[in-house]
């Protein structure tokens, strides 16, 4: 995730980074640029229409579709930043969760070996469940072309769960804990579970495909309309205007793919193997 101080914001205007999407667009950019200036002189030089002509008319439509498109655009950027949100919050919860259960253990187990076995698997199951986040087959795992047999790799977090409550249920059995020591216990271990499943959940449900693609399909024939009716107003002088809206629009859209997917390799995903080194620098301070 890419660091920086919101409120030094003019700097940030003339600077360009690796994921910027001015980068990403520079082609269709220019595609644009070129469709437009041909509109443009076909309009004014070759058929050379007329204030009267009836391609005039055309911005009704875009008046009209512009506050539609508007609408959808904003709705789309709100449900990204929710799925990244919400995987942050999760992360945040694995962070508080690890740090209850190793503050915990560290009072009431007493035997270093006991200690030393949890110093070294909590934090594994943050980095496990950033390695699991990460693998592109977990992403698939609801899709119908998929076939599950053929995954070589077991859940991973769910192993390591295992083996927790396993090593607490052994504790109780040894007398180790308590009755009531094992219920607290087990209740930090399972929200490692539901953390897991709301972070799967993130990853394996993206956005409906009708949705994304009629967006997409909108922004494209939106833009591409644009110049035979301001040509009339605007002259040669759309071809900025047209490859400016289109950035734009379509800028809003890949944030959106970008975000709504937080546990990738992305500069704008989240943290999330800084995250699991500070889970365990943490736990090794307090057990």
């Amino acid at each position: 995730m890419i660091s920086y101080n919101p409120k030094i914001w003019l700097a940030y205007i003339f600077r360009f980074h690796k994921s910027d999407t001015f980068r990403n667009l520079f082609p269709l950019l220019l595609i644009i640029a070129v469709y437009s200036g041909i509109i443009a002189y076909l309009e004014i030089e070759y058929f050379k229409l007329t204030e009267n002509s009836h391609v005039k008319n055309l911005f009704v439509i875009h008046t009209t579709l512009g506050f539609v498109i508007s609408l959808l655009l904003a709705y789309r950027i709100n449900s990204a930043y929710d799925r990244w949100w919400e995987g942050r919050k999760l992360w945040g919860a694995l962070v508080n969760n690890s740090r209850n259960l190793a503050i915990k253990l560290s009072v009431i187990l007493k035997d270093e070996k006991d200690l030393a076995y949890f110093r070294k698997l909590i934090p594994s199951y943050a980095s496990m469940l950033n390695k699991h986040l990460k693998d592109e087959e977990t992403s698939m795992q609801l899709f119908e072309h998929v076939d599950l047999a053929l995954d070589l790799h077991k859940h991973r977090p769910n192993q390591i769960a295992k083996m927790l409550f396993q090593k607490i249920n052994d504790l109780y059995l040894t007398h180790k804990i308590s009755g009531d020591q094992l219920i607290i216990l087990h209740n930090e271990i399972q929200s490692f579970t539901d953390i897991c499943g709301g972070c799967e959940r993130i990853k394996n449900t993206p956005i409906p495909y009708s949705y994304s693609t009629f967006i997409k399909k909108f922004i494209f024939v939106f833009v591409l309309t644009l110049p035979y009716a301001y040509v009339f107003t605007l002259g040669y002088y759309v071809i900025p205007v047209v490859t400016f809206i289109f950035y734009v629009l379509v800028s809003i859209e890949l944030i959106s793919e970008e975000i709504e997917e937080p546990f990738g390799y992305d500069e704008n995903d989240l943290p999330t193997t800084k995250i699991a080194e500070n889970i365990k620098k943490h736990i090794e301070e307090i057990i």
